[in-house]
């Protein structure tokens, strides 16, 4: 009864208000300038090392986590000027607490550091980033953030329900720019989990770390979400502690720390030789969703979506498509453009996650119902398994779970690595980044990858029987077997039947 009076108010205030805007003075800012960004260490690398190439963009495909994880805090460490990160999560954890650090080692360096989280990154972290954006050269901004009923986890989600419209859009980017010279971007969140560092489960995901003029293209993109209205300081929403402060800063300096252990092993030492790698010099284009498309009421025009600006990349197919995503969520508008390929001869292959292996079980009833489509329109479809048997082929770190992976591979000549799931979320209600790359030896390393994935014993192939009903292929044993129910507990089962139950798929 007292819970229920404290909470009346606030419900009351919230309906009445609509959660309204949040209106703060912020200070803009900018990338560091291309003139300034040849001065750093990693600058002048990525000039010099540009030289004689044919096309002026280095990229390459990061697959495995611990190195995803250790190249972000070796960035860290190498910056000079700059430091700019964007995130869709960032979780107190080892690897977020460790990335903090680096960052906090940065800021006491002179660096410049600039945080953007989506507002939902903050539930429950908002005292430790307040701490952190109360370094003189930290900021922290969360996009577009609930103004009211912060505090708890069911108010926080009241006041979302109750503008509903606006407030369900999310920014999903993911980016990593150190002296607006290198840049990464894919599908890692920062959490132990998107690094294959977690205890249990851990995701099988994809970014790719990019030098040259697309680095400038991401940068601008990243001020445009921080300059723009619903970026909101922190400090807007908590005041930063003398005890949060000490938190951090004895919880980032102790040694040894957990925190410490993770950096001392899994660092890259050496120069950007040894950092980033072998590079592919190919041409390179930064695809993202403009902000505004977050403060849109209704669905934007597809062109200014990045799914519309892949339109070419769409239109040129010659031969085979193939999409990972580990959430496939398809419209009738995407099943007659399957159709239409399949009519021209082109192949269209499958990868996500199977209904034992999503983290997300109660968007699988959103997928489901158009298998029997895609299957008889001739995709090849696989589901990954919860857990794959050892062998060739599965990641060398980390127990491997669940597909985090979002690209693409037209034909064998050109891929895109971003934050684009293949759901409607993804194309009309998240912002969304992602690098379109011109590469056939990096389209090959894709379909490589895919093909590990697909392989019997760590996926599903599906198949049609009597009725429409799917079959499932896989290896148990190393025997071939067909499944006829589909693999998953009664829990995740239910879950999927209860989401099918709203008919919200247009939202999912």
């Amino acid at each position: 009864m007292k819970l229920a009076k404290q909470l009346l108010p606030l419900l009351l205030g919230m309906l009445m208000s609509g959660c309204g805007t949040v209106d703060v003075n912020r200070l803009p800012s900018t990338a560091l300038p291309s003139a300034a960004v040849k001065t750093t260490y990693l600058g002048a690398w990525a000039d010099q090392a540009s030289q004689g190439q044919k096309a002026a963009n280095g990229v390459r495909l990061l697959g495995d986590g611990r190195e995803a994880f250790a190249l972000r805090a070796s960035l860290a460490n190498h910056a000079q000027k700059t430091l700019d990160v964007q995130s869709y999560i960032l979780e107190d954890d080892l690897a977020g607490r460790a990335l903090l650090e680096r960052m906090l080692k940065a800021a006491e360096r002179g660096v410049r550091v600039r945080l953007l989280l989506d507002d939902t990154a903050s539930l429950g972290k908002q005292e430790l980033l307040a701490a952190f954006a109360s370094h003189p050269n930290v900021q922290v901004r969360l996009f577009n953030p609930i103004p009211v009923g912060r505090s708890f986890w069911l108010t926080y989600h009241l006041a979302l329900v109750a503008d509903f419209d606006r407030l369900h859009q999310r920014m999903h980017n993911k980016l990593w720019l150190t002296d607006n010279a290198v840049a990464i971007t894919g599908g890692r969140n920062l959490a132990d989990e998107y690094f294959a560092i977690a205890d249990e489960d851990n995701f099988d995901d994809l970014d790719v770390v990019a030098v040259g003029p697309t680095v400038n293209v991401l940068s601008a993109s990243f001020d445009a979400y921080w300059n723009h209205p619903l970026a909101v300081p922190v400090g807007r929403f908590e005041r930063a502690s003398a005890r949060a402060w000490r938190n951090l800063v004895t919880h980032t300096e102790a040694r040894p720390s957990p925190e410490g252990e993770l950096l001392a092993r899994y660092r890259l030492v050496g120069g950007p030789d040894a950092l980033l790698g072998s590079l592919t010099w190919a041409p390179a284009i930064a695809l993202w969703d403009l902000p505004d498309k977050l403060a849109n009421v209704g669905y934007p025009a597809l062109g200014t979506t990045l799914l519309g600006q892949l339109g070419d990349a769409f239109h040129q197919l010659e031969r085979r498509l193939l999409i990972v995503s580990p959430y496939v969520i398809p419209t009738q508008a995407s099943i007659d453009y399957q159709a239409q390929l399949s009519r021209r001869g082109i192949e269209v292959t499958i990868l996500t996650n199977a209904l034992e292996a999503t983290d997300l079980p109660s968007l699988h009833s959103a997928y489901t119902p158009w298998r029997a489509e895609l299957l008889g329109n001739g995709a090849r479809l696989y589901e990954l398994r919860a857990n794959p048997e050892r062998g060739e082929g599965l990641p060398a770190s980390g127990k491997i779970s669940s597909l985090h992976t979002k690209a693409m591979a037209f034909d064998e000549r050109r891929l895109f690595v971003g934050s684009l799931n293949a759901d409607p979320r993804a194309v009309w209600w998240n912002s969304e980044v992602g690098l379109l790359i011109d590469s056939p030896k990096l389209t090959r390393q894709l379909w490589a990858q895919a093909r590990r994935g697909m392989d019997p014993g760590h996926s599903y192939a599906l198949g049609l029987r009597d009725k429409g009903r799917p079959v499932w292929y896989t290896q148990v044993d190393g025997q071939m077997v067909a499944l006829t129910e589909e693999p998953g507990s009664f829990t995740r089962r239910f879950k999927a039947w209860m989401l099918g139950l709203l008919g919200i798929e247009h939202l999912l």
